[in-house]
């Protein structure tokens, strides 16, 4: 079959040759070349502008950022978190599991910001500087949010460099960002890319919401959770935080905007946690249940004693509304008791069975974790 393949390949090759070669001796015929009596028919469409010239192309193309220049400005304030976990193993036998990610100075006596997740449950925590000088850091010292997957410490150092805050409502979808990381617990290093999307609201985890997130292509790997996400002027714009992992996604990595952050980064900072209006319910979406009403927040569990439980709410109850905002989901009735007030008296209309029933509860705040 190879050769007959071969074969049948060749022989239009030498009919070509043959005809070609044969062509140089043979005696061409007459032929009239004159152009036709009348030309072609043509369509009746009119000229859309009679006038008109290609215009000439830019060659001036912009000058793209020097991205040497960022990185030179903030990785001095970017440091290496290593912590240590003691985890279970299926047998039940503790072990400890090592941990890696990334933090940046935001004051020149050693506040460090974090993520959450990254010091989360951790039994010993270990940074390291650009510089490379190593740092314990004092458990005590730790201050975190879940909620933003947020987290502050502070290391025994002075004189360290300092990155700047920049306001990230500045940002526009297509401005060239860098993020600066222990990417892969590899030390410290820098990708670079543009923003995807602002305004990005993302749900991690039950219960956990991450707002205003900036989406970008710059790789973002395990490691990087923590470090800054800068601008072209070397500007902290955003904390690296969660990246998309699965199959046929790539470069789709998300930062928590320092507009959003700021606020709890400041509280944590002067009181070791976040103050925040608390009405005492654990919710979920109504949506997941067989009930009589399809949109609203489901209250799955309720703290004794808390404002909720002495508005008369129970358990099973589903709320639709808070205030004068409808609530379709648990991450709106979330959204809205943090934009109350603490000692705020609101109205919530909520389902019990098939009734629809107003109360009124008032909010206090919310508990530190113990």
């Amino acid at each position: 079959m190879k050769r007959i393949n071969i074969r049948y390949l060749a022989l239009p090759l030498i009919l070509i040759l043959s005809l070609t070669l044969g062509a140089g001796c043979a005696i061409l015929p007459d032929i009239d070349i004159s152009p036709p009596s009348s030309p072609p028919a043509t369509n009746n469409a009119s000229p859309v502008d009679p006038e008109w010239t290609t215009p000439p192309a830019d060659s001036q193309a912009p000058i793209l950022p020097s991205i040497t220049t960022v990185v030179a400005k903030v990785k001095p304030s970017v440091v290496t978190i290593n912590t240590e976990v003691v985890t279970f193993d299926i047998f039940n036998r503790p072990f400890t599991q090592e941990g890696a990610g990334s933090g940046w100075i935001i004051r020149e006596d050693g506040i460090i910001i974090t993520n959450n997740h990254v010091v989360q449950g951790a039994e010993s925590i270990t940074v390291t500087l650009d510089d490379g000088r190593t740092f314990p850091v004092d458990l005590n010292t730790v201050a975190t949010d879940w909620l933003t997957d947020l987290a502050v410490f502070k290391i025994d150092a002075e004189n360290l460099p300092a990155a700047t805050v920049g306001d990230s409502l500045k940002l526009r979808v297509g401005d060239w960002v860098v993020a600066i990381g222990n990417s892969l617990g590899m030390g410290i290093s820098a990708t670079t890319g543009i923003i995807s999307s602002l305004g990005v609201r993302l749900e991690v985890s039950p219960g956990q919401t991450l707002y205003d997130l900036i989406q970008t292509d710059a790789a973002i790997n395990p490691g990087n959770s923590g470090g800054p996400l800068v601008n072209m002027a070397g500007e902290v714009i955003g904390i690296n935080s969660v990246k998309r992992a699965q199959v046929e996604v790539e470069g789709v990595g998300y930062a928590i905007s320092t507009n959003e952050a700021m606020p709890t980064i400041d509280e944590l900072i002067t009181t070791g946690y976040v103050v925040r209006p608390w009405l005492g319910v654990t919710v979920d979406n109504a949506s997941r249940y067989n009930l009589a009403v399809d949109k609203g927040t489901l209250i799955v569990n309720m703290a004794s004693g808390s404002p909720a439980d002495k508005a008369g709410l129970r358990a099973g109850d589903v709320i639709t509304k808070f205030e004068d905002q409808e609530i379709t989901d648990a991450n709106e009735l979330i959204r809205a008791i943090h934009s109350a007030q603490v000692g705020q008296e609101v109205e919530i209309t909520f389902w019990r069975g098939e009734a629809k029933n107003t109360t009124y509860a008032t909010l206090i705040e919310r508990p530190p974790p113990s």
